[in-house]
């Protein structure tokens, strides 16, 4: 990884799901504003969560993994990302008062803006446009201007998600992330809904130990401050090839779009521009498995992206569905493990069960979203290996995308706050509800696991020394 391909090589090779623009002198006045950019991101912090993700690959952390399906030009404002963030934090501190390790907290954030559709158009009443593939190339209003595939919102892209990027780190640096805060929001759930009993002794555990740390007079700056990482998928190529950067401290290529990037299910082909692109860049890597990933397509992609086994290099993030991922899912994490690899693996619960109601809505239902997360960690521990991490798509309001749930969504309730830009997301409650189910498996997991992990010795005390006579 020392040297990056020209984007006309990558272009060269099969490259699926990209824009056709129709000028390319626009294209390329585009890209040279974009490369004359500063980084979004650094590589020091890039390398800071591939550290992260080797402690997670050895079962001593823990990532959530969460945010829109697709970001909006028009959602970026103080509001939107404060209530993901919230709603982030919030999941987070659970998580961590019950596996007692560490959780990485990845935003789908300040990047996530194009998605790949299954049809390059639609038809209504008989018109048939391009389809809306996300702000970074269209408009989602249906008329030819606005689906017109138009280059200068790469530049957008951009000035949105450094906007973003800085209002996140003035928010995990200024008060925002303090943990007695975050934890208020999540008692606020757990004492005022219907979540149950569980919720409120999780809750009220977390509270005894925050007082706990209060009466030791512990107040360390980890409590108010936290590292928030962004990851987007990596799709668009002249976005990703134009915010590539030589570290001036190692010569080689990073990714500063953002800290991790992921290759999609519908694009993770081997001879693919998109792996090309992957395979010379420092940041850790996403692979996306779906129900027809089998282990040897994830060992063969390993192989492309990391040959040289780097701790926290790869991450596999599995999408097989409810209803299959105690049937898929334990081949493929063999196969890989058989290989003496040690990768992250994290469940994505959502776009393996994504169907549509009777009245027209593309939904996912909560309990599907539990039995994969379920599934998840029951085939980790069958087969004695670590449950990595979860990557969901969320939201901080209080939409109507997803049935079921502890609101009890039903079908009829979609249309009353139905906002996504693409695909269903999660509200606010449901991802706190979520959050103490899964900070129940890791608590049963911890317990499981006890004495298997090292536990910090005391410092050695000095027999005699200091003591009175």
């Amino acid at each position: 990884m020392s040297s990056l391909p020209s984007l006309s090589a990558l272009k060269s090779l099969p490259a699926k799901h990209q824009p056709d623009y129709a000028d390319a002198d626009e294209v390329a006045a585009v890209l040279d504003k974009l490369r004359a950019l500063p980084p979004l991101v650094f590589a020091g912090e890039v390398d800071s969560l591939r550290d992260n993700l080797a402690s997670v690959a050895r079962g001593e952390a823990f990532v959530l993994q969460g945010g829109d399906c697709a970001e909006t030009f028009e959602g970026v404002t103080a509001d939107n990302v404060s209530r993901k963030l919230r709603v982030l934090l919030s999941m987070a501190s659970v998580m961590t008062y019950a596996a007692q390790v560490p959780v990485v907290k990845i935003g789908r954030i300040a990047g996530q803006y194009a998605k790949p559709r299954s049809k390059p158009t639609e038809v209504r009443d008989g018109v048939e446009l391009p389809s809306y593939l996300g702000d970074a190339i269209n408009g989602i209003d249906f008329t030819p201007e606005a689906r017109r595939h138009d280059p200068a919102r790469l530049l957008e892209i951009y000035h949105s998600s450094a906007a973003t990027l800085n209002l996140v780190r003035a928010f995990v640096t200024g008060g925002f992330a303090d943990l007695r805060s975050v934890h208020s929001w999540n008692a606020n759930f757990a004492r005022h809904t219907n979540a149950g009993e569980k919720y409120l002794q999780l809750a009220e555990g977390i509270e005894s130990a925050l007082a706990f740390m209060e009466a030791c007079g512990v107040d360390d700056a980890s409590l108010r401050t936290v590292d928030f990482f962004a990851s987007h998928e990596g799709l668009l190529l002249e976005y990703e090839h134009a915010l590539t950067r030589i570290d001036s401290r190692s010569d080689l290529p990073y990714d500063t779009s953002g800290h991790m990037i992921w290759i999609g299910e519908r694009t993770r082909q081997l001879d693919g521009a998109h792996v090309e692109l992957m395979r010379n860049i420092r940041n850790p890597i996403g692979i996306k498995l779906g129900p027809t990933a089998s282990a040897a397509d994830a060992v063969a992609i390993a192989d492309r992206l990391d040959p040289e086994r780097e701790p926290g290099r790869i991450t596999f993030i599995t999408r097989v569905g409810a209803s299959q991922v105690r049937e898929l899912l334990p081949a493929i994490i063999e196969g890989v493990e058989k290989t003496g690899r040690k990768p992250t693996w994290i469940c994505d619960p959502m776009h393996g069960n994504t169907f549509a109601t009777s009245n027209g809505y593309k939904t996912r239902s909560f309990t599907d979203v539990v039995e994969e997360v379920n599934g998840f960690f029951d085939v980790h521990h069958q087969l004695g290996t670590w449950p990595g991490g979860v990557h969901v798509e969320l939201t901080g309001e209080d939409v109507t995308e997803c049935v079921g749930g502890v609101d009890e969504i039903d079908e009829v309730d979609l249309s009353q706050r139905y906002e996504t830009a693409c695909d269903p997301r999660l509200n606010r409650n449901q991802s706190l509800e979520l959050a103490f189910l899964i900070a129940q498996r890791l608590s049963d997991g911890r317990i499981e696991r006890s004495g298997k992990l090292p536990v910090p010795a005391p410092p050695p005390v000095a027999v005699g020394a200091n003591l009175p006579d």
